[in-house]
């Protein structure tokens, strides 16, 4: 096979951003992932990087530092990348950085800044962000990050994205004015309202604070002193009128104190025949607050309105049918009385400790969104130790069960065009997720085969996705796929690209017909026996064997499944700078056929467009060293 290879011609940055990259270099620790950044090759060769970790610019100067999972611990010197005229964005995330912010003022001309998922802490100076007027992007999550929300924020004018959960702020929320700014203030300690130009915003990115007024549901209490003050005073008034009035009506009846108890006594008897105890009465009042309580936690509440309304009981008298029981709790088929359509209902016990308000929120907002692609949520049920999730029933059952069960005798398994058709929608699927939760650093968090269901014409349906939130952080690290990830077995981080290899697994379990059974360990999956084969395979002797022998219809075709493998083994590569982001999976998975001319493809790279070449070698075919042989 032919083998394009590429000569890089070097050509030399300035010579002082080498030696100050270096001096930067030798401020930080654990730097085995920059080991390749050596003072006798350039960092850039125009807009390629030679050195890991660099952003580079057309005119081949350093336009920013992606030094994300590497590990690094030390001090972040900015007074040496303040000297770098060309850097305009700073990734730090997904490392061990500890004590105070870097301070990012220093380069007034930055674009972006993202120091998620490390361990910096304290306050962030107020005036930290004033006068970056090209800020678009401030990225801090994750952190023990503590005081005020800096006030400097709000006069980013071009501010887009504001990531600041799972932190300690306190205080209140400055009022932020940008036109298209998206935050997440989610789990820190603020209080108060929600200011005015935040109200447009997702509610769930208020979770986890003390706040009140829209767009979250809990009301604020008035604060108007002189309005309280004048109430009170208005309340007292009226009391004493009524006591007032009281007391002429009893001067005027004239009621020996004797007589008037012997009235109230005749009265009680005379409506009451049964002359009912104290006891019976406190038990009696018992008994209908209990049957309230129960009443209102037998609620289901629907988010759709094309359905017929029912009650839990209805539930619970329907025939019902046991689907199985996957890693969140049972699932069954429920068939109401009346002959309505079917309901899958699942029962969740691993969301224990998330809150009713929080829990009603999310919902709410899932059971919005609208794909061809996803399963609807139809209702939902709320219940301290118990929630349920309602859904339609998909006729054709799970992916998994079609690749992996036992089919009867002369049962054709998937055929090409239907297993295509199906990874195109789940794409799609997942697609709208990333677009309608940019908030989620896993959008779906548990895309697997058995959570692809098929529907009578067998397009696909993603379930069970956008769970990461409401599931106790225990049982997601054991259970959920996102967690066996590499990025999370030796990092213990997700990223946006973390659904991306998630998908990248489910693209190779649907072109070899092999189950991952490292999705069956508990905890951290290690290293993926599915990927590990198929890159073996193809490294060692690449015969058609790789492919499922039941996936009928192939004529012609073999050049397409073979770019989908490729995208599938692009799309879960270890290293996350070079694995696929969702928008390049989409393009490249979009523009597949049933049936292809060539086998024409293009290598791995960040942005999907790299050299293509007809023929492809043991190369062409590989992970990183790290699929092979992984490192933490």
């Amino acid at each position: 096979m032919l083998h394009m290879l590429q000569t890089c011609k070097h050509v030399l940055s300035d010579d002082s951003d080498i030696t100050k990259l270096i001096t930067f270099k030798s401020s930080l620790n654990n730097t085995e992932a920059l080991a390749n950044w050596d003072p006798n090759v350039a960092p850039c060769n125009m807009d390629k990087e030679n050195w890991t970790g660099i952003i580079c610019g057309k005119d081949g100067s350093v336009f920013g530092l992606r030094l994300e999972n590497m590990g690094l611990t030390g001090t972040i010197d900015m007074d040496i990348l303040s000297k770098l005229s060309g850097l305009r964005t700073i990734s730090f995330a997904n490392n061990s950085f500890a004590g105070l912010i870097p301070d990012v003022s220093k380069i007034s001309l930055l674009r972006s800044v993202y120091l998620s998922n490390n361990n910096f802490s304290g306050a962030i100076r107020d005036d930290m962000f004033s006068g970056m007027s090209g800020m678009r992007r401030v990225e801090v999550q994750n952190n023990k990050f503590s005081g005020r929300v800096p006030a400097s924020l709000t006069g980013l004018s071009i501010l887009v994205d504001l990531q600041m959960q799972d932190n300690e702020f306190e205080g209140k929320i400055p009022n932020f004015e940008q036109k298209d700014l998206k935050v997440n203030f989610a789990n820190n300690r603020l209080s108060g309202r929600v200011p005015s130009g935040l109200r447009n915003q997702d509610p769930n990115s208020f979770a986890g604070n003390n706040v009140c007024g829209p767009p979250v549901t809990t009301k604020c209490k008035s604060s108007n002193n002189k309005h309280t003050r004048k109430t009170l005073i208005i309340a007292i008034i009226g009391v004493l009128a009524i006591l007032f009035i009281i007391l002429l009506i009893f001067r005027k009846r004239k009621t020996p104190k004797n007589a008037y108890k012997n009235h109230q006594t005749m009265k009680l008897d005379r409506n009451n025949p049964y002359k009912t105890s104290s006891k019976e009465l406190k038990k009696e009042n018992d008994e209908e607050n209990d049957a309230k309580r129960v009443e209102k936690s037998g609620n289901i509440e629907f988010v759709r309105s094309d359905i017929e309304v029912f009650e839990l009981q209805d539930l619970l008298r329907a025939s019902a049918e046991v689907l199985g029981g996957g890693s969140f709790g049972s699932t069954y088929k429920a068939v109401l009385l009346g002959g309505q359509a079917a309901v899958v209902v699942k029962r969740f016990r691993e969301m224990n400790n998330v809150r009713k308000e929080e829990f009603y929120v999310h919902m709410t907002r899932l059971g919005r969104f609208s794909h061809p692609n996803l399963l609807p949520l139809v209702a939902f049920h709320y219940k301290k130790d118990e929630k349920l999730l309602i859904t339609d029933f998909a006729e054709n059952g799970s992916l998994a069960s079609h690749l992996h069960v036992n089919r009867k005798p002369n049962e054709p398994g998937l055929d090409w065009p239907t297993r295509l058709k199906i990874i195109k929608g789940v794409t799609q699927g997942l697609a709208y997720l990333y677009n309608e939760l940019p908030h989620l650093s896993l959008p779906h968090g548990h895309l697997k085969s058995s959570n692809v269901l098929l529907d009578n014409a067998f397009n696909p349906l993603l379930a069970d996705y956008a769970l990461s939130p409401v599931v106790s952080k225990r049982h997601a690290q054991e259970c959920m796929v996102a967690y066996k990830s590499p990025e999370y077995t030796y990092h213990n981080r997700t990223t946006n690209k973390t659904d991306v290899w998630c998908l990248g697994i489910l693209i190779l379990e649907i072109l070899t017909g092999k189950f991952p059974a490292n999705y069956l360990k508990q905890g951290k999956g290690g290293s993926s026996d599915l990927e590990t084969w198929v890159n073996s395979v193809v490294r060692e002797e690449w015969t058609g064997e790789v492919f499922d022998k039941d996936m009928k219809g192939t004529k012609n075709s073999e050049g397409e499944m073979l770019k989908l493998l490729k995208i599938g083994m692009c799309c879960c590569e270890w290293d996350v700078d070079r694995r696929w982001d969702m928008t390049v999976a989409v393009r490249r998975i979009e523009e597949l056929m049933e049936r292809g001319g060539d086998d024409e493809y293009s290598s791995c790279t960040s942005d999907g467009d790299a050299y293509s070449s007809k023929g492809m070698t043991d190369d062409d075919f590989s992970f990183s060293k790290s699929v092979v042989d992984p490192k933490p």
